[in-house]
């Protein structure tokens, strides 16, 4: 077996080049634009000021701060939020220090230029790191620029977390074999999974040779692992000698970074996991982004929505608008607006069609081959032109741009006691289960989606959801 280690160095340099070339850009066009190129005086200086120097230095202060912050750590690629939230949180911190010095030693840094490197260097970043990214995927698709995986641990236990590393192939985790210390000999895991196991003595020796045998990128110990702590720690010390990574996964679930945190106490590492809340501050900062979005989003596609109600109006009987009473954050009702995209007294013929398809008693339950939509309703529908109105459902707090999807009473008493966590949170426009495949997953990973969502809420997180919408909506990715 082949290690998976050379795209480690690849990708690093890729980025550091990206980075590189993306931080001059954004500074150096932001200097063009401020002082322009006719007069060639302001662009060396200005009150006294080397601009052009400035310019170098703040991108090379800007790109070592990204490597600083890990935004390059390679086990934080291709998979999750915290690469685009590393590179804010050094972006930010790289431009509060510029205000703070500016302040301090009363320097007359112009504003205008600092105003539009920052936007335009956050932004090109990002654009950047997610073009990489999609590269990168399409390696991890098939199944190369990865980690190659020795699983340890209890039967269950290893089947769990290889199933898990299975099913997000974009971390970059590929289970190779496992290790069973323990079990009885012959024992091994589902034959579906496909994993040769390579032993079952408790030794370090053995488990040691297991791992020359194969020579993985990293060894991933199971939650319940039935080794004592002094083995695992001698492991820990000969894995690093070989420079082969360790990974503990320990038995939580749908459970984010920054709700971990981890204490040695007496040697042991201790992990606490902090409670999910979204009151106060953070509270304010979603609602407060809702309300500017909603605006801009208003404002923007303001022709787009005179261009449907026309559509609407001229295709079928009946109003533009259609509202629906549906489920809000702790239970309460709202009505949820759409442009109409069925015909009219829709909804009274939907407990029937459901029926018949035998669909009644499911949550997510949609009719097939909906004949109660009208044709333009349809385009409407492909492109998700007719949520559009709910735009004035998270400009007066009904709804958020970001959430779990708002469901009709019928679907919410189909509820387990978990999915009513789902109403912990504003419902949203769109969500992790819309940009995971929309339509296409069933009830109980739409579920798991929203859930994670609402325990472990960021900022950085809708950001990154509402850019995957744009992406799924122009790509017609599951609708109906």
């Amino acid at each position: 077996m082949t290690k998976l280690t050379n795209w480690r160095e690849r990708y690093a340099r890729l980025l550091a080049l990206v980075d590189a070339s993306v931080v001059l850009w954004a500074m150096s066009g932001a200097l063009i634009l401020r002082f322009g190129t006719t007069r060639r005086q302001e662009w060396i200086t200005t009150d006294g000021e080397p601009y052009i120097a400035v310019t170098v230095l703040l991108a090379a202060v800007w790109w070592i701060m990204l490597s600083l912050w890990g935004s390059r750590d390679i086990t934080i690629l291709g998979y999750g939020t915290e690469e685009y939230k590393r590179i804010l949180s050094a972006s930010f911190w790289l431009f509060g220090l510029v205000a703070t010095v500016s302040y301090v030693f009363q320097l007359d840094t112009a504003r205008g230029y600092v105003a539009l490197a920052l936007p335009a260097g956050v932004l090109s970043l990002i654009v950047a790191r997610m073009l990489v990214r999609t590269h990168l995927r399409s390696q991890r698709k098939s199944g190369n620029s990865g980690s190659s995986v020795l699983l340890i641990g209890g039967v269950h236990g290893v089947e769990h977390l290889a199933r898990a590393l299975l099913s997000q192939p974009m971390a970059g985790y590929f289970p190779i074999a496992t290790y069973l210390p323990g079990a009885p000999t012959g024992t091994a895991t589902d034959p579906s999974l496909a994993l040769p196991n390579l032993g079952e003595d408790r030794s370090v020796d053995a488990i040691v040779a297991a791992v020359s045998a194969i020579k993985p990128d990293a060894v991933a110990l199971s939650s319940g692992v039935p080794l004592p702590p002094r083995i695992i720690r001698e492991l820990g010390w000969v894995l690093a000698e070989m420079q082969v990574k360790m990974i503990l996964a320990p038995a939580l679930t749908d459970v984010a970074g920054p709700r971990i945190h981890t204490q040695p106490v007496a040697g042991l590492p201790l992990i606490h996991v902090s409670t999910p809340s979204l009151t106060g501050w953070r509270w304010f900062i979603k609602r407060f982004f809702d309300i500017i979005g909603s605006l801009l989003l208003i404002l923007l596609l303001s022709p787009v929505f005179a261009i449907v109600a026309v559509c609407v109006k001229l295709t079928s009987p009946g109003p533009v608008l259609y509202s629906q009473e549906r489920i809000g954050i702790h239970g309460a009702r709202f009505k949820m607006l759409k442009f109409r995209s069925m015909h009219q007294n829709a909804d009274d013929q939907l407990a029937t069609l459901l029926q018949q398809q035998g669909t009644h008693d499911k949550p997510l339950s949609k009719v097939i081959d909906d004949p109660r939509i009208t044709p333009a309703g349809r385009i409407l529908r492909k492109f998700s032109l007719d949520e559009l109105p709910q735009l004035f459902n998270v400009l007066i707090g009904d709804m958020s741009l970001v959430g779990p999807r708002p469901q009709r009473d019928h679907e919410v008493a189909l509820y387990e006691d978990g999915a009513h966590r789902r109403l912990y949170v504003s419902p949203g426009m769109s969500g992790l289960w819309q940009v995971s495949g929309r339509s296409n997953l069933t009830w109980e990973e739409a579920i798991q989606l929203d859930l994670y969502y609402v325990e472990n809420w960021s900022l950085t997180q809708d950001i990154v959801i509402l850019l995957k919408t744009f992406r799924a909506v122009f790509r017609s990715e599951g609708a109906v």
